[in-house]
């Protein structure tokens, strides 16, 4: 026994929840008596539950499942219908007694539901709580924010062999969304199956494998096979799913009492709709859930050194801890295999393609852990380049041969880390896989709203019940069903299907233009953004460095151009400390170090020797890189000059000076010149190293290659800023974002480089250690202004001056109470490391700020995965920009027709998608970026080929049929080419029921949002497609409010008066209702940004306001309308429960009914300034053009056979006329009321300052204590 005596275990997951607190950086284990006593308070006194935020799970409950006979949904059922049957059945006659049957079977159903419905229901009524772990067989599983819902999963107890034969050890786990969680008796909590991916350096060196097959036995059992397992679900499982939704069963319920009120049609219809919209939507997961599976682990066959030999085995058999040979092999087919694990690279090196994973195309390089202290621990995010993670591919590798443990295949020697879904690849497909299920906007105020309309109903169903309860000869039965209709009313049932539409259009649009999300709740999210933070280099500037020459050589601050006025030690460190590799005959590295080696003329070779194209100087050959850390802002080279060794480093001048012997008196002045200017500045430094062979050289530790150098200049370089940037982000600024920039770079070239896009437009201000001081100051760039530093006056700063803090600033921060004082205010963050970048979302975040964060997924992966809204940006070209074929080259007339058919053919034959339209030349991204990038891959095709027939048609060749290469398109054709197009439009479009499906590649392990661009303009389009989302889920809470207060009324109030609507109406009116709710949820956003902000909430003063104001307008035009009415049938009696017959109050309410329908999707339609407008949403346009004139024919009684088949009697001329000028003021009034409102209750930038003094505050209050 453990002596665990509680009902609940809190979960370390060792990582943080999507939106920690800064509490929560630090994980704790909760004692396992205080969890017992908060569980024991919580029983006695219901006190709210204390979690630990993990990333996966928060907490399980202990449960065991009830015997058959106890549960809670048999037994008292059971106890009831005895009772039904003893006392009921002789009292009452035979119909009441089965209505009151009736009724306690749709109670035992209904509670069957909620057990489907409610995880905590089920455990309710089907299980029971234990204090005792081993009394458990099942546990209730509580996840972390935004990580799905609760689940009821097994408890799994099963015995593992001790470190001694006669002793067994139990273990106790649970799995939940494809991860292991086992209970430490120790910790007295549950933990994640560990891994051996964080141990020390020396624990891998010293690995060699398995020893024994026990201990690959237990291994094995451990952490299973190293497959992607999830079962393939039926179409009938997933559609069994759909119907069991409470908003399908509430809707069939809802058409249930619409039958037994004598609305077939309508029923039926409804009905219908409801299938096809749940079956369209079983199919669609099936087929991502299908695609989902064809993604497996490679089973290619590697050399394994297991019992002291080297054995053939699949890569399904690895396990955590197997010491294998790995290289680049191809399979069956010539394609390269996949690395089929996480791996740590004990000896050799390999060039990868991570595209798979992080979608970036340049190829990383992946070096051995040797040269590393032994004691240091293993760092996922730090020591990445020593990886090989699953689902990569390897296109070269280089063995070592001087490791103690030979390969036998010459393959790399590398070691195991993780397998199955715990790799790199399979969190990733984790993502993938569980973000498939149906999205929301909004969800938890759908259902205060929907609580707010309720309100409303049961005043309204109370009203008829007291009166229907005064007049003794109205039917109960119908009284009743009046009440339930009423009360259902208001909960609008295609509620869900609008909100999983609103937020499925927008994924749609953003996959059409390459960006596609993994986690579709953080759409809405998008359009509540205030902050937009951004990487510098390769974000906001180009990748195409251009080496500008080398400075510091002397006094003179200017840079030396001249190469051959170099000395030859610089040029030797440019041409060699470098990391450029070549793949497949290609070189391939950073753009900065190609760029040195093109800028001082020197050739590399693929053996790892560098010398001067021209000749005349010695070759340098490279015998040991210290690849570039980011947190340590260097990289070491030992090479080799004729047959003397030197060490060459290159880094980040502050680093660079703390490790030179002496450091020159311009040392600061130089780079500081330089940076102000924008650029981008190395320092170069080297020694000489004494005699040693060329192991001895490679073994010499990174320490040993990085201290005691020799300054060398600084080497200087233009980082061009892309074209698109400054536009991009002068929008962003103009649209009510504030914008920030952080970056590892310099300060002074951050902040020039902010100034150049718009991020800083106020006079800069640096945060430092002042020159004679330890003390801190702020300083301008040019050293004119010097104030001194006090974390308090920074808000106060930031009114007159941008600011600009570093890596050290923040850690000095970190240590003081300062850092909720400045950084919410601070422009630029300069040499920060990624674990800073982090920190800095987090403490936007805890301040009240919506974050949006745009790197390029490498060292930005931290603060990407922190941000509400995390874009990472991949080196490939927007998908909607225009091809440019080679056959455009002007020439003869004849060979200029014919490339303008041969672009044709290209298009009409080929269907030009998203995926050709990407192969654009570089030179044209900038230039049609930012008047393309809004246009569909149909749009772009259509323009193509109009163009082109004009042109054609110009020439004289495109009259009756186009030469396109060898075949002839007649006009038939061409207009089946045509159709086409508008296929591959509605293809692209989408219905918006269904989400597209993310492939692997397409998505990014670093962020939940992966562009597929090299620009900013993603994080435009991700916020107007959020802003989009919020202003539809806006639009529609308001319609269905409006539309289900009416209906409450005319259900209540009319009902009682006998007025009715008929079958045909009801379906009729249902009918222009789904059509209008279908074109107003595919409503485009604008292309531009605009500076007014949407409502971020539904509660507030604007839409409460907005709906009161408008139910009044229609509420006086309905009752006056049915009032006037009556005064043309005023001795007609009619019986409130009579069936339904045409008479003129029917006639009119249904009118009035319609004409406010189509009034409040047009005055409420959200078009400007974040959507279309009503005249440029063409369907919505023309949907309501055609209800207009629809009801002015039925109103006008223009064809008399159309209003019978209506059940619509004639109206009086002078009640004819009214109704139309009453309609048109009520319309008049609503819209001039919703105008007003919008021009009162703008949206704005959130008050984030309150919230950030009062955290502030609170955390002072804390120290204090």
């Amino acid at each position: 026994m453990f002596g665990l005596r509680r009902a609940r275990a809190n979960i370390d997951c060792h990582e943080r929840s999507p939106f920690p607190s800064l509490a929560e950086s630090k994980s704790t284990f909760l004692p396992i008596q205080e969890i017992t006593e908060n569980w024991n308070l919580s029983s006695r006194s219901k006190m709210s539950r204390s979690y630990i935020g993990g990333k996966v799970v928060d907490s399980v409950d202990f449960l065991q499942k009830r015997q058959w006979a106890w549960r809670l949904d048999l037994w008292p059922f059971a106890i009831i219908y005895g009772v039904w049957l003893a006392a009921i059945v002789p009292s009452l006659d035979a119909g009441d007694a089965f209505i009151v049957l009736g009724s306690l079977v749709a109670i035992h159903i209904l509670v069957f539901l909620f057990t489907v419905w409610s995880v905590d229901f089920k455990c309710f009524v089907q299980y029971s709580k234990v204090n005792d772990i081993h009394r458990a067989d099942t546990c209730k599983v509580t996840p972390a924010k935004f990580c799905g819902s609760k689940e009821i999963v097994p408890l799994h107890f099963r015995k593992l062999a001790g470190s001694s034969n006669s002793v067994d050890v139990e273990e106790i786990y649970f799995d939940f969304r494809k991860q292991r969680f086992i209970y430490s008796k120790e910790k007295n909590t549950f933990c994640k199956l560990p891994y051996p991916s964080k141990e020390k350096i020396g624990y891998y060196i010293k690995n060699t494998g398995y020893g024994t097959e026990a201990k690959v036995v237990a291994a094995a059992e451990k952490w299973g096979r190293n497959v992607f397992e999830y079962p393939q679900p039926t179409f009938s499982k997933l559609m069994k799913e759909q119907i069991m939704e409470p908003f399908f069963v509430f809707q069939v319920f809802c058409v249930g009492l619409w039958c037994l009120d004598e609305y077939w049609y309508y029923s039926l219809f409804t009905l219908f709709m409801l299938f096809m919209f749940e079956s369209t939507m079983a199919k669609s997961r099936l087929k991502t859930l299908t695609e989902l599976r064809r993604v497996k682990v490679d089973s290619q066959t590697l050399m394994v050194y297991r019992s002291g030999k080297w054995v053939k085995l699949s890569g399904t058999e690895l396990l955590p801890g197997d010491v294998v040979s790995i290289g680049r092999s191809t399979n069956q087919s010539g394609e390269d295999n996949s690395v089929p694990a996480d791996m740590l690279i004990l000896a050799g090196s390999a060039i990868v393609n991570e595209a798979i994973l992080t979608g970036e195309s340049t190829p990383q390089w992946k070096v051995s852990v040797m040269g590393r202290g032994i004691e240091e621990k293993l760092s996922p995010r730090r020591d990445k380049a020593n990886v090989l993670f699953g689902g990569t591919k390897i296109l070269q590798h280089t063995p070592d041969k001087t490791f103690h443990l030979k390969t036998p295949d010459g393959g790399c020697l590398a070691v195991v880390l993780r397998t199955g879904f715990e790799t790199s690849q399979g969190k990733l497909m984790r993502t993938i896989l569980f973000s498939t299920e149906r999205v929301t906007a909004n969800s938890w105020e759908s259902g205060l709203f929907i609580l707010f309309l309720v309100v409303f109903a049961l005043i309204a169903a109370g009203y008829v019940l007291k009166k229907g309860l005064e007049d003794p000869t109205r039917s109960k039965y119908k009284l009743f069903l009046s009440c339930s209709l009423i009360i259902t009313s208001v909960i609008p049932p295609e509620l869900p299907m609008e909100l999983s539409i609103a937020v499925n259009t927008s994924l749609i649009a953003l996959a059409r233009r390459g960006i596609y999300c993994t986690e579709p709740f953080r759409i809405p999210f998008a359009g509540k953004v205030d902050i937009c933070c951004f990487d510098k280099t390769g974000t906001l500037t180009s990748d195409d460095m251009e080496f500008s020459g080398v400075g510091g050589l002397t006094a003179n601050e200017d840079l030396e151009t001249d190469i051959s006025k170099l000395p030859t030690r610089t040029l030797e460190i440019l041409a060699s400390c470098h990391a450029l590799v070549f793949v497949d005959n290609k070189l391939v590295g950073d753009p900065l170090e190609k760029a040195a080696l093109k800028g001082i003329d020197w050739s590399y070779k693929s053996d790892e020797k560098s010398m001067p194209k021209k000749g005349g100087g010695n070759a340098v050959q490279i015998v040991q890189r210290h690849h570039f850390a980011s947190h340590l802002k260097r990289m070491g080279v030992v090479v080799r000059v004729q047959e003397q060794f030197f060490a060459f480093v290159k880094g980040a001048p502050e680093t660079i000076q703390e490790r030179l012997v002496d450091v020159p008196a311009f040392y600061m002045k130089t780079y500081k010149k330089h940076t102000r200017q924008g650029s981008r500045v190395l320092a170069l430094a080297y020694k000489s190293l004494p005699e040693m062979t060329v192991s001895e050289a490679r073994s010499l530790e990174r320490e040993v290659v990085e201290s005691g150098l020799t300054f060398a200049g600084f080497a200087v370089f233009n980082c061009p800023i892309r074209g698109d940037s400054a536009t991009i982000l002068s929008e962003l600024k103009g649209s009510s974002h504030d914008l920030v920039m952080i970056t590892g770079d310099q300060a002074l070239t951050a902040c020039h480089v902010a100034g150049q896009v718009n991020i800083i437009s106020k006079p800069a201000l640096i945060l430092g250690k002042g020159k004679n001081s330890e003390e801190y100051e702020w300083v301008s760039p040019d050293e004119t202004d010097i104030i001194k530093y006090s974390e308090n006056e920074a808000e106060a700063l930031s009114e007159s001056y941008d600011l600009c803090i570093g890596g050290d600033c923040i850690e000095m921060l970190q240590q003081t109470s300062g850092i909720l004082k400045v950084i919410p205010y601070v422009k630029v963050f300069a040499r920060v490391a990624p674990e800073q970048k982090e920190l800095i979302m987090t403490t936007f975040k805890s301040v009240g700020r919506v974050t949006l964060m745009c790197g390029d997924g490498t060292n930005d992966v931290g603060a990407l995965k922190q941000a509400h809204i995390g874009v990472a940006l991949l080196n490939a070209i927007p998908p909607a920009q225009k091809e440019k074929s080679s056959s455009e080259a002007p020439s003869k007339n004849d060979s200029a027709k014919s490339g303008k058919t041969k672009k044709l053919k290209s298009i009409v034959e080929n269907g030009e998608g998203p995926s050709k339209s990407r192969a654009v030349s570089r030179s044209e991204s900038t230039s049609n970026q930012a008047g393309n990038r809004h246009l569909t891959a149909a749009e772009m095709q259509r323009e193509k080929l109009k163009k082109l027939m004009n042109e054609l048609n110009e020439e004289g060749d495109g009259s009756t049929r186009i030469h396109a290469g060898n075949r002839h398109l007649t006009v038939a054709e061409m207009q089946r080419e045509k159709l086409k197009i508008l296929m591959l439009e509605l293809n692209e479009e989408g219905d918006g029921r269904s989400a597209p499906i993310v492939k692997l590649g397409d998505a990014s392990m670093a962020s939940p949002f992966t562009a597929k661009h090299a620009s900013v303009a993603p994080t435009t389009d991700v916020i107007r497609q959020g802003r989009s989302t919020l202003v539809t889920t806006l639009q529609m809470f308001k319609i269905l409010g409006l539309n289900c207060l009416a209906t409450a009324y005319v259900l209540s109030v009319m009902n009682l008066d006998g007025v009715k609507l008929g079958d045909v109406q009801a379906t009729i009116s249902g009918v222009f209702t789904a059509a209008f709710f279908l074109f107003i949820s595919h409503a485009r956003p604008l292309p531009t940004l605009s500076a007014e902000r949407p409502h971020p909430n539904i509660f507030c003063s604007y839409v409460f306001l907005s709906l009161l104001g408008q139910f009044a307008v229609h509420l006086f035009f309905l009752i006056s309308s049915v009032k006037e009415a009556e005064k043309y049938m005023p001795d007609e009696c009619i019986e409130p429960d009579s069936n339904f017959h045409p008479n003129l109050v029917n006639t009119v309410s249904y009118m009035v009914g319609m004409m406010l329908q189509v009034a409040t999707f047009a005055v409420n339609y959200m078009g400007h300034p974040f959507n279309q407008s009503i005249s440029e949403n063409k369907p919505f346009l023309y949907a309501l053009l055609a209800s207009v004139g629809f009801f002015t024919v039925i109103t006008s009684d223009l064809f008399r056979d159309l209003n019978d088949w209506l059940k619509l009697v004639p109206l009086p001329r002078a009640l004819r006329d009214k109704l139309m000028i009453w309609a048109l003021l009520m319309f008049l009034c609503c819209y001039t009321w919703e105008r007003l409102l919008r021009w009162a209750f703008p949206g704005k930038m959130p008050a984030w300052r309150k919230q950030q003094q009062h955290v502030a505050a609170t955390i002072e209050k804390k120290k204090s204590l």
